[in-house]
Protein backbone atom coordinates (compact mmCIF):
# COMPACT_ATOMS: atom_id res chain seq x y z
CA UNK A 1 0.00 0.00 0.00
CA UNK A 2 1.51 3.38 -0.98
CA UNK A 3 2.32 5.90 1.69
CA UNK A 4 -0.52 8.34 2.20
CA UNK A 5 1.78 11.36 2.28
CA UNK A 6 3.70 10.76 -0.96
CA UNK A 7 2.59 10.82 -4.57
CA UNK A 8 1.65 7.61 -6.33
CA UNK A 9 1.13 6.62 -9.95
CA UNK A 10 -0.39 3.73 -11.83
CA UNK A 11 1.62 2.54 -14.83
CA UNK A 12 0.08 0.28 -17.47
CA UNK A 13 2.65 -1.32 -19.72
CA UNK A 14 4.56 -4.40 -20.76
CA UNK A 15 7.57 -5.77 -18.89
CA UNK A 16 9.59 -6.03 -22.13
CA UNK A 17 8.62 -2.55 -23.38
CA UNK A 18 11.49 -0.06 -23.30
CA UNK A 19 9.20 2.98 -22.73
CA UNK A 20 7.42 1.14 -19.88
CA UNK A 21 10.73 0.32 -18.19
CA UNK A 22 11.86 3.93 -18.63
CA UNK A 23 8.68 5.20 -16.93
CA UNK A 24 9.15 2.79 -14.03
CA UNK A 25 12.76 3.91 -13.66
CA UNK A 26 11.71 7.59 -13.80
CA UNK A 27 9.25 7.21 -10.93
CA UNK A 28 11.48 4.85 -8.92
CA UNK A 29 14.37 7.37 -9.04
CA UNK A 30 12.03 9.98 -7.57
CA UNK A 31 10.75 7.61 -4.87
CA UNK A 32 7.18 7.67 -6.13
CA UNK A 33 4.91 4.78 -5.15
CA UNK A 34 4.20 2.81 -8.33
CA UNK A 35 1.41 0.38 -9.06
CA UNK A 36 2.52 -1.42 -12.23
CA UNK A 37 -0.01 -3.35 -14.31
CA UNK A 38 1.58 -5.76 -16.80
CA UNK A 39 -0.90 -5.80 -19.67
CA UNK A 40 0.13 -9.29 -20.71
CA UNK A 41 -0.91 -10.70 -17.33
CA UNK A 42 -3.91 -8.47 -16.70
CA UNK A 43 -5.58 -6.95 -19.77
CA UNK A 44 -6.70 -3.34 -19.71
CA UNK A 45 -10.31 -3.07 -18.54
CA UNK A 46 -12.79 -1.30 -20.79
CA UNK A 47 -13.53 1.25 -18.05
CA UNK A 48 -9.85 2.02 -17.60
CA UNK A 49 -9.39 2.48 -21.35
CA UNK A 50 -12.43 4.77 -21.36
CA UNK A 51 -10.78 6.96 -18.70
CA UNK A 52 -7.75 7.46 -20.97
CA UNK A 53 -9.92 7.98 -24.08
CA UNK A 54 -12.06 10.63 -22.34
CA UNK A 55 -9.02 12.67 -21.34
CA UNK A 56 -6.69 12.14 -24.32
CA UNK A 57 -8.82 10.89 -27.22
CA UNK A 58 -8.51 7.43 -28.73
CA UNK A 59 -6.08 8.54 -31.46
CA UNK A 60 -3.55 9.64 -28.81
CA UNK A 61 -3.49 6.09 -27.44
CA UNK A 62 -2.60 4.42 -30.74
CA UNK A 63 1.00 3.67 -31.64
CA UNK A 64 0.67 3.98 -35.41
CA UNK A 65 4.39 3.36 -35.87
CA UNK A 66 4.24 -0.02 -34.14
CA UNK A 67 4.90 -3.18 -36.11
CA UNK A 68 1.55 -4.78 -35.10
CA UNK A 69 -0.28 -1.69 -36.45
CA UNK A 70 1.54 -1.90 -39.78
CA UNK A 71 1.31 -5.71 -40.04
CA UNK A 72 -2.46 -5.62 -39.53
CA UNK A 73 -2.80 -2.95 -42.24
CA UNK A 74 -4.77 -0.74 -39.86
CA UNK A 75 -3.37 2.45 -41.34
CA UNK A 76 -5.48 1.83 -44.43
CA UNK A 77 -8.76 1.22 -42.62
CA UNK A 78 -11.29 3.89 -41.78
CA UNK A 79 -12.39 3.30 -38.21
CA UNK A 80 -14.45 5.46 -35.91
CA UNK A 81 -13.30 5.97 -32.33
CA UNK A 82 -15.44 3.13 -30.94
CA UNK A 83 -14.01 0.63 -33.44
CA UNK A 84 -10.49 1.79 -32.73
CA UNK A 85 -11.06 1.46 -28.97
CA UNK A 86 -12.26 -2.12 -29.53
CA UNK A 87 -9.06 -2.87 -31.45
CA UNK A 88 -6.98 -1.44 -28.59
CA UNK A 89 -8.79 -3.64 -26.07
CA UNK A 90 -8.24 -6.69 -28.27
CA UNK A 91 -4.52 -6.10 -28.87
CA UNK A 92 -2.46 -4.19 -26.29
CA UNK A 93 0.49 -4.09 -28.70
CA UNK A 94 -1.35 -1.30 -30.54
CA UNK A 95 -1.23 1.00 -27.49
CA UNK A 96 1.27 3.82 -27.11
CA UNK A 97 2.92 2.69 -23.88
CA UNK A 98 3.23 3.38 -21.06
CA UNK A 99 -0.19 4.58 -19.98
CA UNK A 100 0.33 6.48 -16.72
CA UNK A 101 -2.32 7.71 -14.31
CA UNK A 102 -1.74 10.12 -11.43
CA UNK A 103 -5.07 10.87 -9.81
CA UNK A 104 -7.32 12.22 -12.57
CA UNK A 105 -4.37 13.10 -14.84
CA UNK A 106 -3.23 10.64 -17.52
CA UNK A 107 -0.57 10.32 -20.21
CA UNK A 108 0.06 7.93 -23.09
CA UNK A 109 3.61 7.22 -24.15
CA UNK A 110 6.80 8.72 -22.73
CA UNK A 111 5.93 12.08 -21.14
CA UNK A 112 8.69 12.99 -18.69
CA UNK A 113 7.92 16.72 -18.81
CA UNK A 114 4.32 16.09 -17.78
CA UNK A 115 5.38 13.62 -15.08
CA UNK A 116 7.83 16.17 -13.66
CA UNK A 117 5.02 18.76 -13.57
CA UNK A 118 2.81 16.30 -11.68
CA UNK A 119 5.48 15.75 -9.06
CA UNK A 120 6.32 19.44 -8.75
CA UNK A 121 2.70 20.51 -8.23
CA UNK A 122 1.73 21.09 -4.60
CA UNK A 123 -0.49 18.37 -3.17
CA UNK A 124 -3.92 19.31 -1.95
CA UNK A 125 -5.11 17.57 1.21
Amino acid sequence: MPAASGPSVQVFGLVDSRPSRAALRFFRERRVAIHFVDLRRKPLAAGELRRFVERLGVRALVDEGAKPWRDAGLGYLRMDDAELAERLLADVRLLRLPLVRHGPAVTAGPAEATWKAWLAAPRTP
